[in-house]
């Protein structure tokens, strides 16, 4: 599929997509729930789809209320299948597959795409040390398990991403009969970790954050035989996207995002601000519009990505517009994500005519000088399309978006949405 999108002007109130960050940790924690769980606001990107049948691969009955509501029924890892597939979900893959080893079956953890090269030699490392036997195809997909997992004081490495730590978290605190610590050397993106916790808490278990140095997670005795409800958040990640095309491209009204939330991608507003946008922030709604004198006014901002790397990509077409040269740290974290996120931001924007600067773990737009029309390509990478049809809201010419449906695995509703603030979009087979 392509997107076309032409030059607009935007206007209107939209609702934010549901967080697949928050969805999926409540998959996880209705999984290991003694009973049965009411999800409120569920998501249905491809990636909320995969933790959907991973948590029913592995024991979970799931029954859908009406659109609103899902309600999931469990107790305990009683794997149905010998595999679980985690489409090209990082969070599903890295989370679950402790859980998995919960189980004393021998399970085998596989993906699709992107997922298939992404290295995960985190598992060879430490399951051993948890009494896990485990076999990967060197250090990458397929990983076969065998647990049960035994809860231990370990050291483990934070720095290629703190999903591997969520999964440990959650598979400790339902299997643990004592105290144990999980030491973390280097822990990036503890936004996410917070957000972790959060639904941990919610769900009745009990873990001591030691200044983000270590976890502590107690014995618990979790609410059991208790329906617990969990409402999903709006996402920051899918949002940003949505108030960056406001900051360029007209006055839009967002609701649904919690300006009290932990997910890390709520920091896109101190980029926004930095711009020099025009934005109203309040407890249910942000309004966000280009600056009084028009788009040309945004200014450069210095931003650091290294907790929150998703946030590249629509920081990138927010910079794009910036009257200078903008300056993101944390390109270190771009390179196993669905692309090589610093080289492909690199190259698709140079299409449009941004010139972009790769310099050690520093990423350098220049902006201001404007964007033309052009045919880009999602790269299979659903932030990169995103970003650029964000960015050409406010091109001259048409830019076509070339496998623009990368977008489901997060924000299947994107184009949609941009369509319903009278964004000049339209898709082709």
């Amino acid at each position: 599929m392509n997107a076309k999108i032409c030059p607009s002007v935007i206007n209107g109130i939209l609702i934010a997509p549901t967080s697949k960050s928050s969805m999926q940790r409540a998959c996880a924690a209705a999984l290991l729930h003694n009973g049965e769980t009411i999800i409120n606001n569920p998501g249905k990107s491809n990636d909320d789809l995969a933790a959907l049948d991973i948590i029913q691969k592995l024991g979970a009955v799931i029954s859908v209320s009406d659109n609103e509501k899902l309600v999931i029924s469990a107790h305990g890892i009683n794997p149905v299948s010998g595999e679980i597939n985690c489409g090209e979900s990082g969070l599903s893959i890295r989370m679950f597959t402790p859980i998995a080893a919960l189980s004393h079956q021998p399970i085998t953890i596989n993906g699709t795409g992107s997922l298939l090269k992404r290295p995960m030699d985190f598992f060879d490392d430490i399951f051993p040390q948890l009494d896990i036997e485990v076999v990967s195809n060197m250090g990458m997909l397929p990983i076969k398990i065998k647990g049960p997992l035994q809860p231990k004081d370990i050291t483990i490495d934070g720095s290629l991403s703190s999903q591997f730590l969520t999964g440990l978290l959650f598979a400790f605190a339902k299997a643990a009969t004592q105290p144990v610590t999980i030491t973390v050397n280097n822990l990036k993106s503890k936004p996410y970790i917070d957000l972790t916790l959060q639904v941990m808490k919610h769900f009745g278990y009990a873990v001591e954050n030691n200044n983000y140095e270590s976890f502590t997670i107690k014995p618990s005795n979790p609410l059991t035989d208790k329906p617990i409800t969990y409402t999903v958040e709006g996402d920051w990640s899918g949002g940003a996207f949505l108030l960056v095309a406001g900051a360029i491209a007209g006055k839009i009204t967002l609701k649904g995002l919690d300006p009290f939330s932990t997910q890390a991608d709520k920091a896109v507003l101190e980029a926004i601000i930095a711009s020099g946008a025009t934005i109203s922030i309040e407890e249910k709604q942000i309004e966000i519009a280009p600056p009084s004198t028009g788009v040309s006014a945004l200014k450069p901002f210095h931003f650091n990505a290294t907790d929150c790397p998703d946030l590249f990509p629509p920081l990138v077409a927010l910079a794009a517009y910036c009257n200078g040269t903008t300056v993101i740290e944390g390109v270190s974290r771009l390179a196993h994500k669905e692309s090589n996120r610093g080289l492909t931001l690199q190259e698709e924007f140079a299409k449009m005519g941004v010139e972009i600067v790769l310099q050690d773990d520093l990423m350098m737009v220049k902006g201001g000088s404007g964007l033309k029309g052009a045919v880009v390509h999602s790269r299979h990478d659903h932030r990169i399309a995103m970003a650029c049809a964000v960015a050409a809201l406010q091109a001259t010419g048409e830019t076509v978006v070339e496998e623009a449906e990368a977008i489901n695995k997060s924000y299947p509703d994107f184009y949609r949405h941009l369509q319903l603030l009278n964004a000049g979009v339209s898709l082709t087979d």
